[in-house]
């Protein structure tokens, strides 16, 4: 008799009773009946646990958004970042780590300790399509950390920024397999997307969309810290015997730029003398502190960027602010990654607790452009458009000037100078994968009862795939053939412990490729190759993307052994290594799932190639929100109808239906003298409000809104035209339209606006949900 049967058999001797005996619920087996099945069985419980060594280090992966190499003052950068000097002086540090110069990417490839493409994140899931490395699905095949450390005993959570997650698949009817939740984190709390209001963020609490309180001290980052700290208790208390495992990854010091103003005060003054003078004050420091060659030069500003002495007086003012504003952000952050420090400090687990501290998952970026109000304006290539004069004229005219930068009415972001300066000693930003500027952070390993501390920098050529690996190794456990049932793809990463006793030990022989939007690179015994690519990430247009072609791109060529930053082209020097390293990025392009080249341009090019949940129909009711823009109705960007069917009573009045938040999106919305209102909040920098010029009747009634696209040019005009039971509301043209995405957090809301509001006119009564009525909404594409 096999155990199971020999267990059924006592449980059914136990539990046998005369039918006057039958209760609610079966009588509790006997114990000892139990006990003896048990003993005649080979049933052995082992504690997953036991699998690891008895004192197995807890695991902390901090990781920011991009940050520049020469922003922190722990490696000589202007803004304060005390949590990581404290954790630079008491371990170790690298200064020639590499992500993949962009979100997603890196996440991707750290999580699995994979090259990003090899597990479908060639870009970001926004502009996902269907060849194979750009699907933005990390595969099952390749299992990441959280899901292999889960099966030895780990508890794990996810706090903060995931972007990880198809955008087809971010609804709340999942599937979550794709999720924080589906890829090996016990618990999440953070957001889905790129980005999100820091005021106002469009939340998870692991598949649960929850909505943070409307309250003026509110900020995401510091929501993150406490909720971290939250678990990390419950995990002392609940499971003391198991080590954890977190990623901490807050939205900072991505864009939107948005903190208390107490932060941004604490810099007034200091950015006055330019982007240039910051620039080259902390190359110095960076000498001085060791922390890059003594022999290093400097680069000069890209061509496209703006000199500070050529520079109005007003736009210097304009441009020192929004560094302000970054730099309080920055030291914000870095203020909550040492509240997790305390705490680990205060249950005496920060010794056994083995923390990389990454500083960004890209280089600073330059997705500000010339120094916006808001982002998106850049993300949509809208900068010829929406210039700096036109920027600074609507901050004074509709925001109330330069106080209002930081705030929540706006998603404003630094200029690419700033960013440019913030990269220093490196020549470019994020998205340019070919060069440091995107792709080379800081990164700090702490683990005192593992690794002594040592101020010298490791100076080895290391990438984020190189994370997982390096902590199988010192868990002593093996890269899993089969996770779940999948057998697992090779690891591309190799492991950093060799580094840990040595910071001059030769390098793991390690060939490295990077790929982004067509900007590529190859690394291999202290070479790189390096190819610009597509798109400048400064000034970004479709005239240049379309004029692309990987064939007529030009190669440079560096020596790292003796050039750190990659200031000296020495391609015509050494053609043959040049051809030699361009086959090389071509084999691996090929294993790697790269090609074809520039494959993540497509969607820009024509952005009915997005993938998503290819829903052109849409039946909703009021209180069904939180639909992913890339999942909803594209109200003013494609041609549309959408029918509304009203029951007004006295009283009646709030939004009928929102798509965006304060960057840029459509409203419609009944005003408290029940008219009815059409806002398009363009880019935050115009917004075209229609008002209905009586208001509508009480009782039962159908609105009809069309929308046309006059033309095909990117950002066109779009017609317009409400009607109300038959007759005309509202007939208009909207003369300038958003091409691309309204925000990368934004989402439809029917009968309510949750998070960060379109509309200005109702910003203060948010979420202005609608009462005294009732509404039912059909929306199709037409």
């Amino acid at each position: 008799m096999n155990k199971l049967s020999v267990i059924a058999t006592a449980m059914m001797a136990a539990t046998a009773v005369q039918a006057s005996d039958v209760l609610p619920f079966p009588k509790i087996p006997n114990p000892s009946v139990i006990h003896d099945a048990l003993a005649e069985s080979t049933y052995v419980k082992t504690p997953v646990q036991d699998k690891l060594a008895e004192d197995a280090p807890n695991i902390l992966i901090i990781m920011l958004d991009d940050a520049g190499f020469g922003h922190p003052s722990t490696f000589g950068g202007l803004i304060d970042t005390p949590a990581m000097t404290e954790l630079a002086e008491g371990g170790i540090s690298y200064n020639a780590f590499h992500t993949t110069a962009q979100c997603s990417p890196s996440r991707a490839s750290l999580l699995t300790g994979r090259n990003h493409h090899r597990v479908g994140n060639g870009s970001v899931p926004e502009v996902g399509s269907d060849f194979e490395g750009y699907t933005a699905e990390i595969p099952k095949t390749t299992a990441t950390i959280a899901e292999v450390l889960g099966h030895y005993g780990y508890n794990t959570s996810a706090f903060g920024k995931w972007h990880n997650t198809p955008i087809q698949y971010a609804t709340e009817m999942g599937p979550f397999d794709r999720w924080p939740t589906g890829h090996g984190f016990d618990y999440f709390y953070g957001f889905l997307g790129g980005e999100t209001s820091q005021y106002e963020p469009g939340l998870y609490q692991n598949t649960v969309a929850i909505e943070p309180p409307h309250d003026p001290d509110y900020h995401l980052t510091d929501d993150m810290a406490e909720q971290a700290i939250g678990w990390l208790r419950n995990h002392k208390a609940l499971t003391p015997d198991r080590p954890f495992f977190m990623y901490w990854t807050p939205g900072a010091v991505h864009g939107p730029h948005q903190v208390h103003k107490k932060w941004i005060e604490k810099y007034e003054g200091k950015f006055d003398a330019g982007w240039q003078a910051y620039r080259d004050e902390v190359f110095e420091n960076q000498k001085a502190l060791g922390w890059i060659p003594e022999d290093a030069v400097d680069h000069t500003m890209p061509e496209g960027m703006a000199e500070w002495d050529t520079l109005s007086d007003r736009e210097k003012a304009y441009q020192a602010k929004l560094m302000e504003v970054y730099a309080g952000f920055l030291e914000h952050t870095d203020y909550n990654i040492g509240k997790l420090i305390d705490e680990l400090k205060a249950q005496e687990e920060l010794d056994n607790t083995l923390i990389f501290y990454i500083f960004s998952d890209n280089g600073a970026s330059a997705e500000g452009g010339f120094g916006t109000i808001n982002e998106m304006i850049a993300i949509n290539n809208l900068n010829h458009v929406y210039d700096t004069e036109t920027q600074m004229n609507a901050l004074d005219e509709m925001y109330g000037g330069l106080d209002a930068l930081g705030g929540p009415e706006l998603d404003s972001m630094y200029a690419a100078s700033w960013a440019w300066a913030g990269n220093v000693p490196y020549q470019y930003t994020k998205l340019t994968s070919s060069y440091f500027g995107g792709t080379r952070t800081p990164m700090i390993i702490h683990w005192p009862d593992g690794i002594k501390a040592d101020k010298a920098p490791r100076s080895q050529f290391h990438h984020l795939n190189d994370i997982a690996p390096t902590i199988y190794d010192v868990l002593d456990i093996p890269a899993p053939k089969v996770v779940d049932g999948h057998e697992q793809e090779k690891i591309d990463g190799v492991s950093l412990t060799y580094t840990f006793e040595d910071a001059n030990v030769e390098a793991a022989d390690k060939v490295q490729y990077f790929e982004i939007f067509g900007s590529r690179a190859i690394y291999h015994d202290g070479w790189m190759a390096s190819a610009f690519g597509a798109r400048t990430p400064w000034n970004p247009t479709i005239q240049e993307v379309i004029n692309w072609h990987p064939d007529n791109d030009e190669w440079e060529l560096f020596d790292l052994r003796s050039d750190f930053n990659q200031k000296n082209n020495v391609a015509a020097q050494y053609p043959e290594k040049l051809e030699e390293m361009k086959a090389l990025f071509m084999e691996q392009a090929a294993d790697n799932k790269v090609l074809p080249l520039g494959a993540s341009l497509l969607p820009m090019l024509d952005p009915s190639q997005i993938v998503s949940a290819g829903l052109t129909e849409w039946s909703l009711i009021a209180g069904q929100t939180r639909i992913p823009e890339f999942n909803a109705p594209k109200v003013g960007m494609v041609d549309n109808d959408v029918t509304i069917d009203l029951d007004l009573e006295e009283g009646a009045e709030g939004v009928l239906f929102a798509l965006g938040n304060v960057a840029g999106g459509v409203a419609v919305y009944i005003d408290e003298d029940r008219h009815l209102v059409y806002e398009f909040n363009q880019m935050a920098v115009e917004r075209f409000i229609h008002r209905s010029e009586k208001p509508l009747p009480l009782g039962e009634g159908q609105l009809l809104i069309e929308s046309r696209r006059l033309d095909k040019n990117w950002g066109g005009e779009l017609s317009v035209d409400i009607t109300y039971n038959g007759k005309s509301l509202v007939e208009t043209v909207i003369p300038r339209t958003t091409p691309l995405i309204y925000s990368f957090s934004s989402t439809f809301d029917v009968g309510i606006d949750v998070g960060s509001p379109v509309s200005a006119y109702y910003f203060d009564k948010a979420p202005y949900e609608l009462k005294n009525a009732t509404m039912k909404l059909h929306a199709i594409h037409k």
